[in-house]
């Protein structure tokens, strides 16, 4: 009988939390560092998050993979693009959602000419195809040296083809030319000052790798069960790939923005050690508390809250509330959360913690979405 690993669970639920924290800080303008993406080359805690993420697709596709394998070809394309392509629809509504905004003092249709075309969810969901294309087709070893070929692969891409002079830049990383004759500047995120995608078609290369080893390390956990061979295993992995991210980072620098092969061997190092840490604290002595199960909870709908915490934000700016009045007596408008931010969280924390107690309120919010869901048995997989 296949074993049931509730530290997954747990991990890809605190892995959630993180996200929902980092994504929704009461001002942008008010952030712990740790909090904040690392501004190009390097990785902050919060770098850390979308790659484990993309870590724990990879473990929760090592349980499916048996029955999916079991039920054929056919049935396996048609589930894996199903679920693909559903993911990928939601990410690109979420960028499109609430279709109308603010245009001075009244609403306007947002044109879909604007809208960006990528985002996490669409990485999620085209990383998610490839890598279970490739360990179906591929089993361990294939997918194993199809992942080494890509990591490689991808390296050779960026600096060849990028810019002699500064080839992991953002000026000259040669992806950015893919997205914009794909895409189009219209639909390209502009966060960066110019038209880069960070999560443009060419990193979601090495992004499926991330699945991929995901992948591989739920397996050998499949494998060997509920051990101390299969945590000393995992420890020995872990260390492996972080030595082997940061010695290709001394040539190859550890990036998310362009989510470079040393990123992912770092990042995919690191996640296999706190997976380690948690099934051997949680897992071996059968250990649930408060705290796992605030977790577990955020592990069970996964994907849907985390679509959820996204949408939230934007009918926040819809609804506007009057905060004074400007320079020339105009009256002055803020949107809910950042109405909120400055007459609830700012006043009574402070503005850094301010910020931070509005994120962890968010948190809450969700919390008690998923607490209500779970109660209900309501598991909403996408």
């Amino acid at each position: 009988m296949k074993q049931r690993f509730y530290s997954l669970d747990v991990f890809r639920g605190a892995t959630v939390a993180l996200m929902i924290l980092v994504n929704n800080p009461g001002s942008w303008a008010h952030i712990y560092a740790p909090l904040e993406h690392a501004p190009w080359h390097g990785c902050t805690p919060t770098d850390l998050v979308f790659p484990f993420f993309l870590f724990a697709v990879g473990n929760a596709l090592a349980f499916v993979m048996p029955g999916l394998e079991k039920a054929g070809n056919a049935a396996f394309l048609k589930k894996v693009f199903t679920r693909g392509l559903a993911i990928f629809a939601i990410g690109l509504l979420l960028n499109w959602f609430p279709f109308i905004k603010w245009s001075g003092d009244h609403l306007v249709v947002k044109a879909w000419a604007t809208v960006r075309i990528l985002g996490v969810l669409q990485r999620i969901a085209l990383a998610y195809v490839l890598a279970a294309i490739i360990v179906y087709y591929g089993r361990i070893r294939g997918a194993f040296v199809i992942g080494a070929v890509i990591l490689l692969g991808y390296w050779a891409l960026c600096f060849l083809a990028g810019d002699p002079g500064d080839p992991y830049s953002l000026q000259g990383y040669f992806g950015t030319a893919i997205d914009k004759s794909i895409l189009g500047v219209a639909h390209m995120y502009k966060g960066e000052g110019v038209a880069f995608d960070p999560e443009g078609l060419a990193s979601t290369l090495p992004a499926a790798v991330q699945v991929i080893l995901g992948y591989l390390v739920g397996n050998y956990i499949l494998q060997k069960g509920k051990t101390y061979e299969m945590i000393s295993g995992l420890f020995v992995v872990g260390c492996i790939l972080i030595f082997a991210g940061f010695c290709w980072d001394m040539i190859f620098p550890i990036n998310k923005k362009i989510w470079t092969s040393s990123f992912v061997l770092y990042t995919t190092g690191l996640a296999t050690l706190v997976l380690c840490v948690m099934i051997y604290v949680i897992e071996m002595p059968g250990r649930r508390n408060a705290l796992t199960e605030f977790f577990n909870v955020f592990g069970k709908n996964a994907l849907f809250i985390f679509m959820i915490s996204g949408i939230l934000p934007r009918i926040y700016g819809l609804i506007r509330i009057q905060d004074g009045m400007d320079e020339k007596g105009a009256a002055r408008f803020k949107s809910l959360s950042g109405w909120a931010y400055d007459h609830l969280f700012a006043p009574a924390f402070g503005m850094l913690n301010g910020s931070l107690a509005y994120a962890i309120f968010t948190i809450l919010l969700m919390w008690s979405f998923c607490y209500l869901l779970d109660r209900k048995k309501i598991y909403i997989k996408v």
